[in-house]
């Protein structure tokens, strides 16, 4: 899904940021995409030096990287960033998951179940940047509950920070997708049975684990 921001009434360089930041952030540009200035200024009816000076603070954001004889090209996840990220994440969320089962109403089971279900059906047309945003729902639907503001703050500074890694780790390992769809309903049967906490929790720490473990195997490199 690509989002095209509102440019109006704003400079040619925020309107050249904004425009490459929506197109990273969506997936239309991916890791090692190479973003060539003459081409974006061109299709924005520009100069390039808007469009350098756009470049310039994606680079200082991490979103790009400048390589020798390549030019600018959109940068990929940052493995120890995101060892590091998720690890966290897996605890934080896990007990946020745990504290909101019991306040999780009817509605928010249903609202889960629905959006498991549009990711099963992504499956069959897979779509990696469609699928984590589906992803991101799906457990903001079983942990917005939770009673702890400071567990859930916790939660979201994760999620955040994985999105600005970019982080669709099923475009790195697609096969991971089905298992975690699978994982899902397993979260789902154990909030609507009334599972005891500390079930939940390792429940939900054990397939954020699972995620990081898939994505170790494909990136062996990756350290502490």
């Amino acid at each position: 899904m690509n989002t095209v921001p509102n440019t109006a009434g704003v400079s040619k360089a925020e309107q050249a940021y904004q425009t490459v930041q929506s197109k990273i952030a969506s997936g239309e540009y991916g890791p090692g995409y190479r973003l060539v200035l003459g081409r974006i200024a061109n299709d924005l009816g520009c100069s390039a030096v808007p469009v350098r000076e756009a470049i310039r603070r994606l680079e200082a954001e991490g979103l790009v990287r400048f390589e020798r004889n390549v030019g600018a090209t959109v940068t990929g996840i940052d493995p120890t960033e995101y060892l590091y990220t998720m690890q966290t994440l897996s605890l934080v969320e896990g007990y946020a998951t745990a504290l909101s089962a019991p306040l999780v109403t009817a509605e928010d089971l249903s609202k889960a179940k629905a959006i498991n279900a549009e990711m099963r059906e992504c499956l069959e047309h897979f779509d990696p940047v469609r699928f984590t945003a589906l992803n991101r729902e799906f457990h903001s639907a079983l942990f917005t509950n939770c009673p702890n503001p400071h567990i859930l703050d916790l939660v979201h500074r994760g999620w955040n920070r994985l999105g600005a890694l970019r982080s669709s780790t099923f475009s790195y390992v697609p096969g991971r997708a089905q298992d975690s769809v699978a994982e899902h309903d397993h979260l789902l049967e154990l909030i609507e049975s009334k599972a005891d906490a500390g079930t939940i929790e390792a429940a939900a720490r054990a397939h954020r684990i699972a995620t990081l473990e898939a994505y170790l195997k494909h990136s062996p490199s990756t350290t502490p």
